[in-house]
């Protein structure tokens, strides 16, 4: 493992990779994307409760999840970066946060769209529901900060004490149903007496996970792969203007 992560610290290797999985990568997600769809919308009960309104449910929580599992990604990505100077793990961390930042929104305005009718309220602020926008804000800032500064070295650096300073957020939101008396509903499919809920709800759901997973993925190579060529491109220009004083 160590020498696979050393082997592709080489941005040039890195770059031909990532161009060469980028996409099979897409196919995937289109493939368990329209199965997702599919089983979400046509092969799937509506809930005794809630009715047709739980189908929300299909993209509201597998974007929860992502929210969740691309900044994991990152803390990682910034362990490496601070620790071990891997020049990928910067790099990584830096393409990962838009993407997260997407998916929080996308679970945040869903969730509010399921709200209205289950709670009747589009918005409350408990424990969950903050703590999912304070880490929207979380993923904004480092966006934010990483663009403020030219210096890709101190960029880097400042990007990952940042995401690591603020890592204690995840396991916050993920225990927060279970500690805090909350308005939102605690876990029902990752918990100790497994899901409850039923397969043919289970389908779809993990489809539609899947298939966003393989979309940060793909998209995560897309901008490395854009950040790469154009710190070529300036490199490039750098030198020509060195080279004509």
């Amino acid at each position: 493992m160590i020498k696979v992560l050393n082997y592709y610290a080489n941005p040039g290797r890195f770059r031909r990779l990532s161009e060469k999985m980028y996409p099979w990568s897409l196919g995937l997600t289109i493939i368990f994307l329209l199965l997702g769809l599919w089983f979400a919308l046509f092969n799937s009960p509506p809930d005794y409760q809630q009715g047709e309104t739980v189908r929300i449910m299909y993209v509201h929580v597998p974007s929860a999840w992502m929210s969740l599992f691309i900044y994991s990604a990152m803390t990682i990505f910034s362990i490496f970066s601070l620790i071990w100077k891997h020049p990928m793990a910067d790099l990584l961390c830096k393409s990962s946060a838009p993407i997260g930042a997407c998916f929080t929104l996308i679970a945040l305005v869903t969730g509010s769209i399921w709200g209205k009718p289950t709670w009747g309220t589009w918005w409350v602020w408990d424990a969950r529901l903050t703590s999912v926008f304070i880490l929207f804000l979380i993923y904004m800032g480092l966006i934010g900060l990483v663009r403020a500064i030219d210096d890709q070295v101190k960029s880097a650096r400042a990007c990952a004490i940042l995401t690591l300073m603020c890592a204690i957020i995840i396991p916050f939101i993920k225990f927060s149903v279970d500690y805090w008396n909350t308005l939102h509903q605690p876990a029902s499919i990752i918990r100790a007496g497994g899901p409850s809920i039923h397969h043919e709800m289970l389908i779809p759901l993990f489809l539609m996970a899947v298939s966003f997973m393989i979309f940060y993925f793909s998209f995560v190579l897309l901008n490395a792969q854009t950040e790469l060529y154009q710190r070529r491109l300036k490199a490039i220009f750098i030198k020509n203007v060195e080279d004509k004083k």
